[in-house]
């Protein structure tokens, strides 16, 4: 791939040079990464708006901590680690819990802690960071609606990032992995929904984070369609999607309507686009699998209980990274393709179905049921520590074996507290 200097305008042929080049990065899967979002709130009254004050004084705090994640805040102060690639589960784990272990102490001295939640149960959604990105990106969503505002404001996750495995055929190959990611991937909300309360009440789904995702621009928060290419797939997607923002260095960025980026290269107005702006398009887009070398899975609400993250993370690569789990669990959701239909994820009904219901969803429990019990098995062979596979165990008996999900503590409580 020609190298194409960052301020120079980029042609249409060099935009899906760059994005095939740069989306899929080809190989032996054998690295894994976590990115772990959290609601921040104040320690003893959950409820309680946050003072900005206060916010900053913590996260200048935390920025000095010797951390082995990258910290950054999203719009409404959620807090994000997001991993180095490992080479092990076991040392990804160790890494994460360790960023955690300091993370929370510090926070816990500001009279602030951390709750996993795909959706705030107690607050409206609110923007501290004043950036021109955040700033634009609240605008281009206020035009469809709340969806995203509180989307980018008040919603949490567990990104799970496996590579994107091998040019050729087979359990681990990109093809496959990538059909994978888009069955199993309702699988994987239906059983970890975590997001049935918007400021106390039900929201009529258990994973209002997902349903957030689909009330919102298709353009950039829809699956590309299926195909027999995913690189194929992907740039057409990425030329195709509207373009957020046209960045300017003097003053506020203009978000225009409906100009795609495809649409900006041929015509050239008001400016020609380069290579950083395509980067930053990219950056814009919010499709339940994103590729950005890796494939980086988006649809996990962020979990209750400190160590909750660590059961979707294992089950996940357990599923990807494992050949022989990957070929089984490839065989259970590919019938899934049948009730998915040919709208892309996640507003087809298989989607639909995982976000309303989670495991209630008698398919879905069906598949999770098989998904659980194959990680279960894979483990030992990815080096998985016995607390490890034990997490995995026990959130397989309390939820999946019982059709339930961690929302559904929160809509009975007496079933189960935080």
């Amino acid at each position: 791939m020609a190298t194409v200097p960052e301020n120079r305008p980029i042609s249409e042929a060099e935009t899906e040079a760059r994005i095939r080049g740069i989306c899929f990065k080809t190989g032996p899967p054998r690295r894994s990464g976590v990115e772990l979002e959290w609601l921040v709130h104040d320690a003893h009254d959950p409820a309680r708006p946050l003072e900005t004050a206060r916010l900053e004084a913590a996260v200048a705090a935390l920025r000095g901590l010797p951390l082995r994640s990258a910290l950054t805040f999203e719009p409404g102060g959620q807090l994000e680690l997001s991993s180095r690639p490992a080479d092990s589960l076991t040392a990804l784990v160790e890494s994460a819990a360790a960023d955690l272990a300091l993370v929370r102490p510090l926070l816990a001295r500001h009279g602030l802690g951390l709750a996993g939640h795909g959706h705030d149960p107690w607050r409206p959604p609110r923007r501290f960071l004043t950036t021109p990105r955040y700033a634009t990106m609240e605008a281009y969503f206020d035009r469809r609606g709340p969806a995203g505002r509180s989307m980018m404001c008040g919603t949490a996750s567990v990104q799970v990032c496996v590579d994107a495995g091998l040019e050729e055929p087979g359990p681990l190959g990109l093809g496959r992995r990538w059909r994978l990611a888009h069955l199993l991937g309702a699988v994987l909300t239906a059983a970890f929904a975590n997001s049935p309360l918007r400021q106390g009440a039900p929201t009529g789904y258990r994973s209002t984070r997902q349903a957030l995702w689909t009330a919102m621009d298709p353009g950039r928060t829809l699956a590309p369609p299926a195909g027999p290419d995913p690189r194929a797939a992907w740039a057409g997607y990425v030329l195709d999607a509207p373009v957020m923002a046209i960045r300017d260095g003097t003053g506020a960025w203009a978000v225009p309507y409906g100009l795609t980026f495809r649409d900006w290269i041929r015509s050239g107005a008001p400016r020609p686009p380069t290579r950083d702006d395509l980067d930053y398009h990219i950056s814009t887009l919010f499709p339940p699998v994103r590729p950005r070398g890796h494939l980086e899975l988006r649809m996990i609400d962020a979990q209750r209980g400190e160590d909750g993250w660590i059961v979707p993370l294992a089950v996940t690569v357990a599923l990807f990274d494992d050949p022989q789990a990957a070929e089984t669990v490839y065989r259970v959701v590919k019938p899934l393709a049948e009730t998915a239909g040919a709208r892309p994820a996640p507003s087809n009904p298989l989607w639909l179905a995982a976000a309303r219901h989670g495991l209630r969803d008698p398919e879905l429990r069906a598949a999770a049921v098989t998904c659980f019990a194959t990680a279960l098995e894979a483990l030992p062979r990815l080096g998985a520590s016995p607390a490890v596979t034990a997490a995995v165990a026990a959130f397989a008996d309390r939820y999946v074996a019982r059709g339930r999900c961690p929302a559904d503590d929160l809509l009975t409580p007496s079933t189960g507290k935080e």
